[in-house]
């Protein structure tokens, strides 16, 4: 029995195979070796009731996670694991690795992700590597939820907003500036704090402005993040997570003005990560 896994800062979804072939799925919140320790992962995870009840019978876990860009990061997620899935056999792999091998379908091309945070890498078929590193949501992340989020705020805060949307929003969050000083600079994960005004975003796709901050950060994010590659106009390029999936028409838009080829769009790339597995015969 195999237990697969892809974790953003935000959200993880896991999918369990069984002996029988049945799949099942879950989720749990995201989890981020930038910011949580073995205990907090194993905690987090026991809290959820099914991953509770099959714990014992897990042979291989496969685990894809945001942060796990080192070896000394990676190891503290497989801590984490192991005192869950004591008898299980764990590998810890970075998120970007995760979206390359549940998209790219084992051939060239661009992996994309766009939740939380936004990053790339090129996959040649065999291996994944990066050629613009991930900055974070301080200096980096364009595009991605943390990145709108901040642009929210600081417009809010500026009330550079269009009167409409300024008043939605003060309505919706009734926040005030030491409230959103506190949340951004004192408290712990504020990324994910910054990507839950996605919500707002989502709903008000529609509107002028929202349309124009959106494609402003995929613009960026693109020309940024792809068009580094110097093949990016003869490969696929795919994208996952959340922000993915909500602006899709404005991925496409924005590709096509870069002569960028959009291959595969998906918010779960975890039933892909199961596939990619069951191919390479759950081989470590």
């Amino acid at each position: 029995m195999i237990l697969v896994a892809d974790s953003g800062s935000t959200k993880c979804d896991w999918m369990f195979l069984d002996s029988n072939g049945n799949k099942s799925e879950t989720s749990t919140i995201g989890f981020n070796p930038f910011f949580h320790d073995e205990k907090f992962i194993s905690n987090e995870i026991a809290k959820n009731e099914f991953l509770n009840l099959i714990k014992e019978d897990i042979g291989k876990v496969y685990f894809y996670c945001a942060g796990g860009s080192s070896d000394e990061l990676r190891e503290k997620v497989r801590k984490g694991l192991k005192l869950v899935f004591s008898n299980a056999e764990i590998k810890v792999d970075h998120d970007l690795d995760g979206a390359a091998h549940a998209t790219c379908n084992g051939l060239p091309g661009i992996a994309c992700i766009l939740g939380t945070g936004s990053n790339s890498c090129f996959f040649d078929g065999e291996i994944v590597s990066e050629k613009i590193p991930a900055l974070g949501h301080i200096l980096g992340d364009e595009g991605s939820g943390s990145w709108f989020g901040r642009i929210l705020l600081r417009d809010f805060l500026y009330e550079r907003m269009p009167a409409d949307i300024y008043a939605l929003f003060k309505k919706r969050f009734a926040l005030e500036k030491n409230e959103i000083f506190r949340s951004v600079y004192m408290k712990p994960n504020a990324n994910v704090y910054l990507a839950s005004f996605m919500h707002f975003v989502s709903d008000n796709r529609d509107k002028v402005y929202i349309k124009n901050m959106v494609r402003e950060g995929l613009h960026e994010f693109m020309s940024i993040h792809v068009c580094c590659y110097e093949n990016y106009k003869d490969v696929s390029t795919h994208f996952v997570g959340s922000i993915a999936l909500h602006f899709e028409k404005i991925i496409f838009d924005v590709a096509n003005e870069l002569e960028i080829k959009v291959g595969v769009i998906t918010n779960k790339p975890v039933e892909g990560l199961l596939n990619y597995h069951l191919g390479k015969q759950l081989k470590f």
